[in-house]
C-alpha cells in the first residue's frame, strides 16, 4: 500500500486518478478548496473500494498553508492537478485577472513542488507529479497567457528533476492535449483529438509508475507538438495558429 496525495482532487482528471489508486488498495489524501465536493468524492471511494481516504480543505493560493501538508504522514506520491483555463481575451485587457491566473497556474504549483521536494529529498524517496499542458510547448496568440504558465512549470520541473537526480525522488510532468472535462465544456465542437479523463488518468498513473520525466497524453500529442515546436517562426506567424 502506498500513500497518494492529490492536490486539486476535485478536478475531473484527479478524480479518475483517485479511483485507479483506490481500486488497487492505496491510501489517499485528497486536497481541494471545496469541502462538499471532497466529501462526495471520499464517500464514493470508500463505498466502491473500501478505500482509506483523508480530506484536507485548502486554497491553492494560501501559500502559508502549503508546508503543513508535509509536516506529518508524508505521501509516497504527490500529484498536483489544480489549475484554471485562462480566458486569453480577458487576460489581455485585465491585468489583475492575468496576475491571478499566474498565482493559480504557476506560483501556487511551484510553491507546492518546493515544499514537497524539500520533504522528499530529506526522506530520500518519493515521486512528484504535476499536470502541465501541451499549451506550454509554444506560445500561441489564442492561449499564450495560459501556455506561458505551463511553460514555466516545465522549466521548473526540469530544474527540480536535475536537482533531485542525486536522490531517489522522481519528478514527472504530464502534458495532456485536449481533454473533455468541465473546464473545457465551453469549447465546441469536440473532435477526434479530444480525450476522456479516464484515458488521461491511466497515462498519469503509468507515467508515475515508470518515472517518466515527461508524458504526453494521449501519445499522439508527442508527434503533434514536435511538429508545432519546429515550424519556422515566419511560417508559424503567417499561419495564425
Amino acid at each position: 500500500m502506498k500513500h497518494i496525495m492529490i492536490y486539486g482532487a476535485s478536478s475531473a482528471m484527479a478524480k479518475q486518478v483517485a479511483h485507479l489508486y483506490a481500486k488497487r488498495g492505496d491510501r489517499l489524501t485528497l486536497v481541494a478548496r471545496n469541502a462538499e465536493k471532497l466529501e462526495t468524492i471520499k464517500s464514493d471511494l470508500e463505498t466502491r473500494y473500501s478505500a482509506q481516504v483523508k480530506t484536507i480543505v485548502q486554497e491553492a493560493t494560501d501559500y502559508d498553508s502549503h508546508s503543513t501538508l508535509f509536516e506529518d504522514d508524508l505521501p509516497d506520491i504527490f500529484l498536483i492537478a489544480h489549475g484554471i483555463l485562462t480566458d486569453q481575451d480577458k487576460a489581455q485587457s485585465d491585468n489583475s485577472y492575468l496576475l491571478n491566473q499566474f498565482h493559480t497556474n504557476f506560483f501556487s504549483q511551484t510553491s507546492l513542488l518546493t515544499h514537497a521536494a524539500n520533504a522528499f529529498e530529506k526522506r530520500g524517496s518519493g515521486t512528484l507529479c504535476v499536470i502541465g499542458s501541451v499549451a506550454g510547448d509554444r506560445g500561441r496568440m489564442s492561449n499564450y497567457a495560459y501556455g506561458s504558465a505551463k511553460a514555466g512549470i516545465e522549466a521548473f520541473c526540469d530544474g527540480l528533476r536535475h536537482r533531485l537526480s542525486k536522490v531517489n525522488v522522481g519528478v514527472v510532468l504530464i502534458k495532456p492535449g485536449f481533454t473533455d472535462t468541465p473546464m473545457t465544456a465551453h469549447i465546441q465542437p469536440k473532435g477526434a483529438l479530444w480525450a476522456k479523463p479516464e484515458k488521461v488518468a491511466k497515462d498519469i498513473v503509468n507515467a508515475i509508475e515508470k518515472n517518466k520525466p515527461v508524458k504526453y497524453t494521449p501519445g499522439i500529442w508527442n508527434y503533434i507538438m514536435f511538429i508545432i515546436r519546429n515550424i519556422p517562426r515566419f511560417i508559424f506567424h503567417a499561419s495564425r495558429l
